[in-house]
């Protein structure tokens, strides 16, 4: 009998604690889960399409890679937390600059470099 009743209270230990920890329930608990919604839902996705393709990619004053490695294949640019600083430029061309603070949602910018040789509405 004694045997029985350990078994089972094992069999209890072990099911209470795989339940995982959304059965956990303390005011840390739910601080720790509001803030990891949070964290989730303000990440971001930029996808980008630039002219010309090759123009570079800056976040933050920090080069990422080129307009075509964040067009969605595989994923776009990731962005993290709070208010960014997005440049896009390349030799020859006026560069571009504009800001993004993320939400949940994938969001796409197009962005068409204006050549320095171009001239606007004058005449030669």
């Amino acid at each position: 009998m004694k045997r029985s009743r350990g078994w089972w209270a094992l069999v209890g230990l072990v099911l209470g604690c795989a339940s995982g920890p959304e059965q956990v329930e303390s005011a840390a608990a739910d601080r720790a889960r509001e803030l990891m919604r949070a964290m989730r839902s303000r990440n971001g996705n930029l996808l980008l399409r630039c002219e010309p393709e090759d123009a570079e990619v800056h976040l933050d004053g920090v080069l990422q890679g080129v307009c075509t490695d964040f067009g969605g294949k595989p994923s776009g640019l990731q962005v993290g937390l709070g208010m960014h600083r997005i440049d896009v430029k390349k030799d020859g061309y006026w560069p571009y600059t504009t800001y993004f603070e993320p939400n949940s949602a994938r969001a796409g910018l197009t962005i068409k470099l204006k050549s320095m040789q171009q001239q606007s509405g004058g005449s030669d």
